[in-house]
């Protein structure tokens, strides 16, 4: 069973496609070890669209954050050095012609929520784009 109190991982990474990798299964450790398990296969497909995004189209270093609240909702993020806004997702209607594009509009389809916000982290600015699963 999932606890009750809040708790919260960063992960910061360099601007590498191996680092998505990475991310996906530090999050399914995570999840696994505070009882979340039945999130996990969700998560890890939302985390890895988010971060693959700020690998994807930034330069600079990106963070994942994860948060539990304690209260049945997890927060997933990405932050990344570009403070350009995302492109707002278009309904999931895949066009199997394209590898990419996909992203927001299967994080849209999956979370419960997602949403960004202009972020500054040691004098850079960035964006932060997060999505959250209830647990029930």
């Amino acid at each position: 069973m999932p606890g009750t109190e809040p708790w919260e991982y960063s992960l910061y990474i360099p601007n590498d496609p191996r680092a998505v990798t990475v991310c996906r299964r530090t999050l399914r450790l995570v999840l696994t070890v505070h009882g979340l398990i039945r999130l996990v296969d969700v998560a890890e497909l939302l985390a890895t669209e988010l971060v693959s995004n700020a690998v994807r189209h930034t330069k600079g270093p990106a963070a994942l954050r994860v948060r539990w609240s304690g209260s049945g909702v997890l927060r997933i993020g990405a932050w990344n050095a570009d403070p350009t806004p995302p492109e707002p997702p278009q309904s999931f209607v895949p066009d199997l012609e394209r590898e990419d594009g996909r992203g927001l509009a299967l994080v849209r389809a999956c979370a419960d929520v997602w949403g960004w916000q202009s972020l500054t982290r040691d004098g850079n600015q960035g964006k932060y784009v997060w999505c959250e699963l209830g647990a029930a």
